[in-house]
């Protein structure tokens, strides 16, 4: 089972699946459709039925019920695109083997080092089989582990017809990072009652409860003038969104929060004199904080426009996504199943909030209630994300035993 965690991952990481959040189209980057379509020549490979991709990149197949039991359909899923936030183009993943401690040279010419002094986290995994970047790309772990894990658990299911479990169906979805991950997928079409997203961390991580999410996208209009002649006729939007973005509370941003508190993090700042743009995302767990949040951002547009003319500012808010624990609490005997799968593995459960989002959070709301559960990578969105391969395993191994727990339960 590690080896072929391993080989599938690689396989999946070396493709260029970077989502595009200005793109239009669903997939919003075409690598997306080439790794759909390979997973599921996959699929059919492994004998899974029921297998369709549709134009949008959405991959569904079934594994039927074995059992004569009436099991409630559940599914498995994982999403196809990789972050923005560095190149997900010409990975080239790093194995290695029997992780001795210490520090781990990715890049030897550019001295891209991953060490524990900068991520203490690492000197937990002495002794398991680690896989790195090569210190220029992401990995894509996130989500491609989960990917790798599912496929893996769904073949290793097809080759045991003696572990019983009811119908099983999975999905691969596209543009997560982006938050479009769930906005074309069919619920009814899916066809299960529950699911779970492998798109965690760390081992032992299940999520059931997320931010609530929104993202504000702002842009300024300026009146650019020589600078020899503009007194009394210049507005430098460029410094209006300086001011703008200085009445936000200061302590409240990413870098200085953390457990449930919410912020609000400036994605990206682009200025001149004549045009400006701020965007935003904001989140909250408590959905009344969230709403005060939206409602302060309002207020402050609506007061700068005041000062500096009604058309002088664009303001676009918009809803991302809900904290799905209003909707798994009234069936969180789906979470209690993933509990138990964990420790009957000899796993220690970590219950905690997603400080994110992952399609869960949307699908939840779509009728598919879809708690988190980790699939093995650190340092996520960046060159020094890793992933144990001995996680991965074990969260296969979830996977199979979450299946086998709803059978027996049925």
């Amino acid at each position: 089972m590690k080896q072929e965690v391993i080989e599938r991952f690689i396989s999946y990481a070396r493709m260029d699946t970077q989502s595009d959040e200005g793109s239009e189209t669903c997939p919003s980057t075409p690598g997306q459709l080439v790794l759909a379509r390979k997973l599921a020549e996959e699929l059919a490979e492994i004998g899974m039925e029921e297998i369709t991709v549709d134009q949008h990149g959405y991959v569904f197949a079934s594994l039927p019920s074995n059992s004569g039991k009436d099991v409630p359909v559940i599914g498995f899923l994982a999403h196809l695109d990789t972050a923005t936030e560095i190149t997900g183009a010409g990975v080239q993943p790093q194995i290695v083997e029997a992780y001795e401690g210490g520090d781990i040279v990715l890049n030897k010419a550019l001295n891209v080092v991953l060490s524990p002094a900068s991520f203490p986290e690492l000197g937990g995994y002495v002794g398991q089989t680690l896989i790195t970047t090569d210190g220029t790309t992401l990995l894509g772990a996130d989500d491609k582990a989960g990917i790798a894990e599912i496929m893996t658990a769904m073949h290793y299911l097809k080759q045991h017809p003696e572990i019983k479990h009811g119908k099983i169906r999975v999905a691969f979805t596209p543009d997560e990072e982006i938050g479009r991950g769930a906005h074309k997928f069919d619920v009814e079409a899916f066809g299960a009652k529950y699911a779970y997203t492998m798109d965690g961390g760390p081992l032992g991580e299940l999520e059931y409860e997320s931010f609530n999410a929104a993202a504000a996208k702002i842009i300024f209009h300026g009146v650019n003038v020589h600078p020899g002649t503009a007194k009394g006729k210049m507005i430098n939007s460029a410094k209006i969104a300086m001011a703008f973005h200085e009445r936000l509370p200061a302590g409240e941003a990413p870098e200085f929060t953390e457990d449930k508190e919410g912020f609000y993090h400036l994605n990206s700042f682009q200025g001149t004199v004549e045009i400006s743009r701020l965007n935003y995302i904001i989140r909250d767990f408590d959905r009344e904080r969230f709403e005060e949040r939206k409602a302060y951002i309002q207020g402050l547009a609506d007061e700068f426009r005041q000062t500096y003319g009604e058309h002088s500012i664009v303001l676009e808010l918009k809803d991302q996504y809900y904290n799905m624990r209003e909707k798994i609490e009234p069936v969180s005997h789906i979470v209690d199943i993933a509990h138990t799968a964990m420790t009957n593995l000899g796993i220690t459960p970590i219950v905690r909030p997603i400080r994110g989002g992952t399609d869960g959070s949307q699908l939840s709301y779509m009728g598919l209630p879809t708690p988190n559960i980790f699939a093995g990578g650190e340092n996520f969105h960046g060159k020094f994300e890793y992933i144990s391969a001995d996680s991965m395993v074990k969260a296969t191994e979830v996977i199979i035993e979450i299946a086998q727990l709803f059978e027996r339960r049925a």
